[in-house]
């Protein structure tokens, strides 16, 4: 039957159509709509789950493909940074059951820290790795990698990009999905149990299975060649489409399209390359395939010539875009590519959108809190991942670092021992602190740092999709379950002053920070207030506009997009107010009611 979903979607029941026994992974744009969509399909048989965080994700996997079960795990690309530890073990080892890792990788970068490329992870795990480029050849590709991992008796990566996740497509799936039947685990320690001894046996095994794998790639159906000429194209990815849609029908320009980057299908190269003396090489983020194919032109001794980004040809950095692909094609191929556009000559501009904390998020009021609270005092503010981040817009201007997932915890620290002078404070969301927040406070307490831990715990994982996580009490699995408690987690660590408070509570948040920062050692401040986007909304908050002196002070030190001026007047937009009633707080004639204000 059909089924029209995006891409993340696909890759859901590609693994479902392969038998998959286990989902495992964390949330992180471009990649989280798949364990998403696994959960909205019937998966009876088959365990599913939001880990912690990457790393637990494959390790639980791990022991599922040791089994012989069927195991998918899904990440970002920063998260394969977390994960890259049991990986690069798993890669020695080897699995019995068919493991599939997928990478989601973000050019632009359009929600992430980096634009690193998981095909060079794969080249360093020596493990390979798939590339789709639609979504209908992600579905397919999962079913394959599946088949490679097991066949190989290795993990494999499977790397598709943002446009690829999110793009949608109709597609031919089964009716019902059987998980596939495995033997179980078979204890033997020569094989499951890593050594030095085992590593270096198993490393020069990798080499000749590699050379094998790239023999085989080599004839593997989403590797092809399209069209005859002197000048090619290599290309890859969501690129591959792009490159598709420039040329049309053109069958005088040879399209080269490489589905699997490692192991680099070797002898397709070389025979698509036989009758070509110039190729350009359109690609996202790194110049992997350019490389690769310098190497294998100087190895088989051809006389071809590789542009790309090596030569700047094709920019280093951002997104491939139709557009930009057709303006370097252009120039390589000394013809002008027309398409038809639709003419936007006439529309207007799209006005400039910067992101932003949602009107009522409570992690406005948890920094605004803090910042009042620290007026005239010395302090560094260490940021962390999620909508938090957001902190660092004006007018709050609250986040000094941001680096990566649970580094405002230990950041905060080494702040602290460098400039006792400043009260050092670190932000972490709920779930980031399960994430990777928690070993960062062990630190803490085991090394005697000065600083203010706040916790903006507003009961999701909201800044991908609001997923549950260990504090909501409910799994992927549809269980409720205990909740983890934080509160009680630092005081096991050892934190010793451990205050909760509601951030809409101006008041006491400000105290609460004021008396933090009067005691040394580590304290804690879990500013506790759901995420708005999960919570029914308050009553609507009110300017009074014979109270009002239109000082603004309310939009200038709050910066919540409901405050608006309407003919230079103060207002309060209706469609996005929440009555979270902290704009009221913080006016100074109190001409702003709704919410406590009775």
């Amino acid at each position: 039957m059909k089924e029209y979903v995006m891409g993340n979607g696909a890759i859901a029941l590609g693994a479902l159509s392969a038998g998959v026994n286990l989902v495992a992974g964390y949330p992180g744009t471009p990649s989280s709509e798949i364990i998403e969509t696994v959960s909205k399909y019937p998966h009876e048989g088959i365990h599913l789950e939001w880990s912690v965080n990457e790393k637990s994700a494959l390790e639980v996997a791990a022991a599922a493909a040791y089994s012989g079960a069927r195991a998918l795990v899904t990440m970002k690309q920063v998260g394969l940074n977390v994960a890259s530890d049991p990986l690069m073990s798993l890669a020695y080892v080897g699995v019995k059951g068919g493991l599939v890792i997928v990478s989601a990788d973000d050019p632009g970068p359009i929600s992430s820290q980096t634009e690193q490329d998981t095909r060079r992870f794969a080249d360093f795990c020596r493990i390979p790795v798939f590339d789709p480029s639609t979504p209908e050849e992600a579905f397919a590709m999962i079913g394959d990698a599946f088949e490679y991992s097991e066949k190989y008796h290795t993990p494999v990566l499977f790397r598709p990009t943002t446009r690829v996740c999110h793009a949608y497509a109709s597609i031919d799936v089964p009716g019902s999905y059987t998980p596939k039947e495995y033997e179980g685990f078979i204890k033997d320690s020569r094989k499951w149990v890593i050594f030095p001894k085992l590593s270096y046996m198993n490393h020069g095994l990798i080499e000749e299975r590699n050379i094998k794998i790239g023999q085989e790639f080599s004839k593997y159906r989403f590797n092809n060649v399209t069209g005859t000429s002197k000048k090619a194209i290599v290309t890859s990815g969501v690129s591959y489409t792009y490159v598709k849609e420039c040329i049309g029908d053109m069958d005088d320009i040879k399209v080269i399209r490489v589905a699997t980057a490692f192991p680099f299908p070797e002898s397709f190269m070389t025979d698509a390359l036989s009758d070509v003396s110039e190729v350009l090489c359109i690609e996202e983020l790194s110049p992997y395939i350019e490389e690769q194919l310098l190497k294998t032109v100087g190895i088989h001794h051809l006389d071809v010539t590789v542009h790309g980004k090596l030569d700047g040809m094709v920019p280093h950095n951002g997104e491939m875009s139709t557009e930009l692909a057709a303006g370097i094609l252009s120039g390589y191929l000394g013809t002008e590519l027309s398409r038809e556009l639709i003419d936007t000559s006439d529309a207007p501009k799209l006005p400039l959108r910067p992101p932003v904390l949602c009107a009522g998020c409570p992690h406005r009021a948890s920094f605004y809190a803090v910042k009042k609270a620290m007026e005239g005092r010395k302090a560094v503010f260490c940021g962390d991942i999620g909508c938090y981040t957001l902190g660092n817009a004006m007018p709050l201007d609250m986040v000094d670092t941001c680096l990566c997932m649970g580094a405002g915890i230990t950041m905060a620290q080494g702040f602290a021992h460098t400039d006792p002078d400043s009260v050092c404070f670190a932000f972490v969301g709920d779930s980031t602190f399960f994430a990777s927040g928690m070993t960062g406070v062990v630190n803490a307490v085991y090394n005697e740092a000065d600083m203010i831990l706040c916790v903006l715990d507003n009961s999701t994982t909201a800044m991908t999709g609001h997923q549950p996580h260990p504090g909501t009490g409910r799994n992927m699995m549809g269980n409720i379950v205990d909740k983890v408690d934080i509160a009680k987690v630092l005081e096991g660590i050892g934190v010793r002053s451990i205050v909760t408070v509601d951030p809409l509570d101006l008041k006491k948040s400000v105290e609460t920070v004021k008396q933090a920062a009067g005691t040394e050692g580590v304290k804690a401040i879990i500013f506790r207030s759901p995420c708005i986007a999960i919570t029914k909304p308050k009553d609507k908050c009110t300017v009074d506009g014979a109270r009002c002196i239109n000082c603004k002070k309310c939009i200038k030190e709050v910066g919540c997009p409901a405050l608006i001026t309407v003919n230079g007047q103060v207002s309060i937009d209706m469609n996005l107010c929440t009555g979270c009633g902290l704009c009221a707080k913080v006016c100074p004639v109190s001409a702003i009611g709704g919410r406590n204000d009775e």
